[in-house]
């Protein structure tokens, strides 16, 4: 049977909390997850669901952890199959994205459907001569098939991919559509997802495997829709996610698909702090160092794994919030706690004090 990896959302050059280390975080992810699961388990191919970078421009560096991942890929002979999500778009003003660039220069296959406006087919046969194209036939007898980031015009696009498919010649075996959208219901506060019903022409038009990408959490739904999640949280709140990379060995009649989770990870730990209205404001640092030295020797932190922790302090306090200094805090924390990578930052709520973000 045909075997490949599925990834989506590795948003390398992820930036937020001003950390090189978080930062690097990501790219290792994505090399640990393509040494075990692509390279080691001599898969066919790889499909890339979108948001391959964090952001539409980038620097050198992060082109060259990418550049790094695809050369490791195309040395084992590895095709790699990928669309743009929505942070992949080409930069404002330019015509041309980096995944075109990547996908120019032969290390992936950017499947983009044709410009109807301009009298292009939908969908074209993939020519290696000029690195175009919508859809590919792999030696392996799998079709693939590319879309775009459609946004709020989704459904209207899911109805022209469903007719497009019905005018390709007859596929070799099982077909995968990559697309970059999210289905209803997986995730709260989420506008613009799609209904599982919004979904069946794809089904209908002959496709076996719905390869999607953008919400950062694992979900399958009918034995044919697969959605891995983000290789990394890009917050700590997603840490409750299961999310990860699928291994897959698909034919006409079946699909086996397993979610690989054990890859390199850095550990997020969330903690609370609960403060009373008598506590001066000294009890805050106090209360930190002793909920951080207790979590330490119960194992909830492991200092050796560098996780990112979380320290929410909540509760009606006697003083006023902005006397408290959390950068202050922060070094106390570190100097008290050097292995771990402490910091933080101060949100007011009406009801008390919250340290959202100690890491």
């Amino acid at each position: 049977m045909p075997k490949f990896l599925h990834i989506s959302d590795i948003h390398l050059g992820f930036d937020r909390y001003d950390s090189k280390q978080r930062t690097l975080d990501f790219f290792y992810a994505l090399q640990d997850v393509l040494e075990k699961y692509a390279v080691a388990e001599s898969v066919d191919f790889v499909i890339i669901g979108g948001d391959l970078f964090e952001h539409r421009n980038i620097k050198p560096a992060i082109l060259n952890q990418a550049q790094l991942c695809l050369r490791m890929l195309q040395a084992a002979n590895i095709p790699v199959l990928a669309i743009e999500g929505n942070h992949d778009n080409a930069p404002y003003g330019t015509k041309s994205s980096w995944l075109r660039y990547l996908s120019d220069w032969g290390l992936l296959k950017l499947l983009e459907p044709g410009n109807i406006s301009a009298n292009e087919p939908f969908y074209s046969l993939w020519d290696e001569e000029t690195q175009r194209g919508g859809y590919i036939d792999l030696d392996c007898g799998v079709r693939v098939l590319g879309s775009n980031w459609y946004g709020a015009a989704a459904p209207r696009a899911i109805e022209q991919i469903a007719e497009a498919m019905g005018e390709l010649p007859a596929a070799p075996g099982p077909s995968i559509l990559l697309f970059h959208h999210g289905l209803e219901g997986q995730i709260s506060r989420y506008s613009g997802a799609l209904r599982y019903s919004e979904m069946l022409p794809l089904k209908k038009a002959g496709v076996d495997y719905l390869a999607l990408g953008h919400i950062h959490k694992n979900y399958e739904e009918d034995g044919w829709i697969f959605n891995p999640g983000s290789l990394e949280a890009n917050n700590v709140e997603e840490s409750q996610f299961k999310r990860g990379a699928y291994l897959v060995e698909i034919d006409h009649n079946s699909i086996q698909a397993q979610l690989k989770t054990d890859y390199r990870q850095r550990p997020i730990v969330r903690l609370q702090l609960q403060m009373r209205t008598q506590d001066e404001i000294e009890a805050v640092a106090e209360g930190a160092i002793a909920r951080i030295t207790q979590a330490i020797k119960t194992q909830a932190i492991i200092p050796e794994q560098q996780p990112i922790v979380e320290l929410r302090i909540t509760g009606t306090v006697g003083f006023d919030r902005l006397e408290l200094d959390t950068r202050s805090l922060q070094k106390t924390l570190q100097e008290t706690v050097p292995r771990p990578n402490f910091s933080a930052a101060l949100r007011r709520r009406r009801s008390g004090l919250r340290l959202p973000h100690c890491r």
